[in-house]
């Protein structure tokens, strides 16, 4: 019984500090699913896939809650949402389909590497800030106009849908980093502002996250006794997180995420190799 409560704490802790994490700067997988992965250790190689699941089915309501803060600039650039929304349910879908449909020891392998990416990801996350509208200053990043961007071409428009499509398989196999994935894409196709590519980011993501846990439930990869608890921490850590946001630095934020992700990357590389 000390065990269960204890691990409820742990995973509570975790999801809260996602919810967080998540709020200010993004990434909050790399703590709910290693922590998870711990939990589930008495699945074998299936505790992956399981972890997986559901620290998605936990985090997935502050998905839906970023994504309705976000309506009013959504509306404003709801032509580029429109156009990627299928690429993004179709590859979440198949992403999904991938981590719980092959062998559970395919997943295990690949963890490290996974965890290794999102790291990676977060690393390179100022590179690709000074992608994004790079001709306007900082103050001005969310006023950006229509016009600060010249009209992508047919060529783009695809390449974009393609490179959406690969996102969202990764994001439905595991998910961590999408977010800067998609923002280099959105840059390249002209959406205006950043305020606007976080709107079209959040929502995309919460579609992507949303496909991937109806595949999750109803192929029962998800451990329901740690969903509630981890679920109200998110939520509970997004709002927190949200309100604090003014008063943390990202960069502070984000290089702990790096860390970490680093940290677990050698650890599982490890028990690989051991």
């Amino acid at each position: 019984m000390s065990d269960s409560l204890s691990q409820q704490f742990w995973l509570g802790l975790s999801a809260f500090a996602a919810g967080v994490i998540n709020s200010i700067a993004g990434g909050g997988t790399l703590l709910t699913f290693p922590a998870l992965l711990t939990a589930l250790d008495s699945l074998g190689t299936s505790a992956g896939q399981f972890a997986n699941a559901t620290s998605t089915v936990a985090l997935v309501p502050g998905s839906l809650a970023g994504a309705w803060g976000y309506r009013r600039e959504m509306w404003a650039v709801r032509s580029w949402t429109l156009l990627l929304l299928g690429p993004s349910l179709i590859g979440g879908l198949i992403g999904s389909l991938l981590l719980t449909r092959l062998e559970a020891k395919y997943f295990q392998m690949l963890v490290p590497w996974l965890i290794l990416t999102a790291a990676v990801l977060f690393m390179l996350q100022p590179a690709v800030a000074r992608l994004i509208l790079p001709s306007l200053p900082l103050s001005k990043l969310g006023e950006a106009k229509a016009g600060a961007h010249a009209t992508p071409s047919r060529n783009m428009v695809t390449g974009v849908m393609i490179f959406q499509f690969l996102i969202a398989i990764y994001g439905g196999y595991f998910g961590a980093g999408i977010g800067i994935l998609m923002l280099s894409a959105l840059a390249l196709m002209g959406v205006p502002g950043v305020h606007q590519m976080n709107a079209v980011k959040t929502f995309l993501a919460f579609c992507i996250n949303g496909i991937s846990v109806v595949i999750f439930v109803a192929e029962k990869k998800v451990a329901w006794r740690y969903v509630p608890v981890m679920v109200l921490s998110a939520i509970v850590g997004g709002y927190l997180g949200a309100r604090g946001a003014r008063r943390v630095r990202p960069q502070l934020v984000r290089w702990f995420i790096i860390i970490v992700g680093l940290g677990l990357a050698g650890y599982y590389f490890y028990k690989q190799l051991a």
